[in-house]
């Protein structure tokens, strides 16, 4: 899986590489077609920071969400569990379409 992280107005630190790297590596035990992963982590001027993760998968399927709090590592942890919800959802609405066949 290829991962990459960018920050806009914020310098990304090996330690939050490190952590946004180690969520996000968890995401395709929750659908097995992600390829790519891309975390934005972004910086206002009032300090608040907005975390953006993109995941991609195979035949164009594209997952975002995106979080805003004080804290980068509170922003990737809440945003990762969204994305982990939103992966889930469509693995299973993907299950049960294969599985009502016609007569």
């Amino acid at each position: 899986m290829l991962f990459t992280i960018s920050g806009k107005h914020i310098e990304i630190t090996e330690a939050i590489k490190r952590y946004a790297e180690e969520k996000t590596s968890k995401l395709p035990k929750y659908y097995n077609s992600i390829n790519q992963v891309e975390v934005i982590i972004d910086s206002d001027k009032s300090g608040n920071i907005s975390t953006e993760v993109i995941a991609r998968g195979e035949h164009n399927k594209i997952f975002i969400v995106t979080e805003i709090s004080e804290d980068a590592y509170k922003c990737i942890d809440i945003a990762v569990h969204k994305l982990e919800r939103q992966l889930r959802k469509r693995k299973e609405k993907e299950r049960d379409n294969k599985h009502t066949g016609g007569a």
